[in-house]
């Protein structure tokens, strides 16, 4: 399919939040190689140092990249990254709402300020930076927001129930805004990932039986049939972005679980229900938020290393090492 002039992307300036790792710093390497400038957002000043030193060695020095060190969940730090951007570049063209944070474990050893921290970082901060870029993308008469929800923002994976959460709401924000936002030259697009090999299981935290609940994320999301590569999933995103699309699928086991959750909800249930019952329960004593490396520790498991090599040198690749 042919890409009109008017829909490329070259010369607009991005911001791309929880960008210094994964799956946001290969989404803003991308739109450098296609001529955008662009921001990095992260918590981490050392990791984002390094995130733009790896945007500019592969995009080349005449890459326009900057950085700025935020929480997103900050009071009034979505005005300060537009302005920041604006400032940069003149302007922002392409907001990116990627920052997230992944929680693991059974419902049992969840708080509730586990569902606040979910969806401060990945509703409300996508809602106030959207907010925030909207004044500036009116007054040019167009603009692209790009939300990475979650396949869990459509079908609720048994363990990650906060992280669910917030991405079922982000996603319905998501799609709200698109209606909303077409009649004035704003596109919308939703992401809805399915696993990928981002090297996300040393970020992620893990609860209950911290050892036993990253076994079985990390192995899930390093086997090559159900993960995607996620060089490959960033230039699918970016192209989304570029063309406009409503709404973007990735990896095929995501678009079959999404056609039969429309097509039987009742059975996708079942299937969730057995699958969680399969997963280990809080255990005596359980632990809260452990890192994905503490957790790793605790698996004693040669096997399970050889399963996890790829997602491990995706980690390696992607500025994961120091999560």
């Amino acid at each position: 399919m042919a890409v009109h002039r008017e829909g490329r992307l070259d010369g607009q300036a991005a911001l791309v939040t929880g960008s210094s790792r994964g799956l946001g710093l290969l989404i803003a390497r991308e739109l450098a190689r296609r001529g955008c400038s662009v921001m990095l957002c992260a918590r981490d000043a050392a990791e984002l140092k390094r995130a733009e030193a790896f945007v500019r060695e592969s995009c080349g020095n005449g890459a326009r990249v900057r950085s700025v060190t935020a929480d997103v969940t900050g009071p009034g730090v979505a005005l300060e990254l537009v302005d920041a951007t604006t400032g940069a570049f003149g302007g922002l063209d392409v907001l990116v709402n990627n920052a997230g944070v992944i929680q693991v474990g059974p419902l049992g050893a969840m708080t509730e300020d586990d569902f606040r921290s979910a969806m401060e970082t990945m509703y409300f901060a996508p809602l106030r930076l959207t907010l925030a870029a909207l004044e500036g993308m009116r007054e040019r008469g167009h603009g692209r927001i790009v939300n990475i929800s979650s396949i869990g923002g459509r079908i609720p994976a048994p363990h990650l129930l906060p992280y669910d959460a917030a991405k079922f709401a982000a996603a319905g924000l998501s799609q709200g805004l698109r209606a909303e936002l077409a009649q004035e030259g704003i596109s919308v697009t939703t992401v809805l990932p399915g696993l990928m090999r981002t090297g996300s299981h040393r970020g992620a935290r893990f609860s209950g039986q911290a050892g036993r609940e990253y076994a079985w994320f990390a192995a899930a999301a390093a086997l090559p049939l159900l993960s995607m590569d996620a060089e490959r999933a960033a230039r699918a995103i970016v192209r989304a972005a570029e063309r406009g699309r409503p709404e973007l699928v990735l990896t095929a086991l995501a678009k079959v679980g999404v056609r039969l959750h429309g097509v039987a909800p009742a059975t996708t249930t079942r299937a969730l229900s057995l699958a969680a019952r399969l997963l280990p329960g809080p255990g005596p004593d359980p632990r809260h938020l452990v890192p994905g490396h503490e957790a790793a520790r605790e698996t004693g498991s040669a096997a399970l290393g050889r399963l996890t090599v790829l997602n491990d040198r995706a980690a390696d690749r992607y500025n994961q090492h120091a999560a």
